[in-house]
């Protein structure tokens, strides 16, 4: 017969253990959906005449789109990381910078609130961009 006794550092390993299954499965949501969406889109470059460019404004004007129907935010609660990264996920980001500035300024924000909301990312592009290409030396083709 086993007895279990019920002691402080039973409860801890238990927690420890339960905290690191909740970490594996947001690693697996974002892995699935994040997956998801590029399955997407290397199909559409692999079996579709669409240019690369044009695939990613549809990805970006589909994050605005369904963030504005509300299918985008359950995605995000479900998928964390997995929705927001991608470049639907900057649409998003956009939707609802402007969604929150037109709530807090009215009409003006509508204007300034796509890019305040996603400004830290749009410089983090720049200031990585302009590092690779001073730490790389061009090559002609």
């Amino acid at each position: 017969m086993h007895n279990f006794a019920l002691s402080a550092n039973n409860i801890i390993k238990v927690s420890y253990f339960g905290e690191q299954m909740e970490v594996i499965l947001r690693l697996l949501k974002a892995f699935i959906v994040g997956g998801g969406l590029c399955l997407i889109g290397q199909a559409l470059i692999d079996f579709t005449r669409l240019t690369p460019a044009r695939i990613l404004v549809g990805y970006v004007v589909s994050g605005v789109f369904l963030t504005a129907v509300g299918a985008y935010e359950p995605l995000v609660k479900f998928a964390d990381a997995g929705a927001t990264v991608p470049l639907s996920g900057f649409g998003y980001s956009l939707a609802t910078g402007v969604k929150e500035a037109v709530a807090r300024y009215g009409l003006l924000g509508a204007f300034s609130g796509g890019i305040t909301a996603t400004a830290a990312g749009i410089t983090a592009a720049i200031t990585f961009s302009l590092i690779a290409a001073l730490l790389s030396k061009p090559q002609p083709k």
